[in-house]
């Protein structure tokens, strides 16, 4: 098996950014990324707007120099805690490299920036259906949120502004 590459994406680094355009291009048009691939506006702007960002840590994992895993994840703040999280918001490994352990490693890399960040947690979010992923979370030691047994596990909504 050829071994595995795991990087910090460098915001100034053009190659990185057809990297990470084409990894999140594979998850987009997935079944599990809603199938429908990215905006042309996206395409050519998103890596440069990650990058301004600040907050915004992204990880590409290489076998044989071929774009094989992505994980794009950004800081937030739990208000409970009064300390940083990490958020882990895009995860994909391209379907060559499925199988291979290259989200643990992913995941592996996120968790040492969020320590070295101070976080006190990280979250994602995962579709119902997406056993593959939630089993692979799981074993990672992920679980779902919940406060209190009686009021149920947190639910992730959104309303769309534009």
């Amino acid at each position: 098996m050829s071994s595995v590459l795991i990087v910090d994406v460098d915001w100034t680094n053009p190659k990185h950014g057809q990297d990470l355009i084409d990894m999140l291009q594979v998850y987009a048009t997935d079944l599990m990324g809603g199938g429908q691939g990215l905006l042309p506006n996206t395409k050519a702007n998103l890596f440069d707007a990650l990058g301004k960002l600040g907050n915004c840590h992204s990880i590409l994992a290489y076998v044989e120099e071929e774009p094989a895993g992505l994980l794009i994840s950004f800081e937030g703040f739990s208000t409970f805690a009064c300390k940083p999280l990490l958020n882990l918001h895009d995860i994909v490994v391209s379907g060559p490299f499925r199988g291979r352990g290259i989200s643990k490693l992913l995941m592996n890399r996120a968790e040492e920036i969020a320590r070295e960040l101070g976080c006190c947690k990280i979250t994602l979010e995962v579709l119902s259906g997406n056993k593959v992923a939630q089993s692979a979370y799981a074993a990672f030691g992920f679980e779902g949120y919940q406060l209190d047994a009686e009021q149920g596990t947190a639910l992730f909504w959104q309303k769309k502004i534009s």
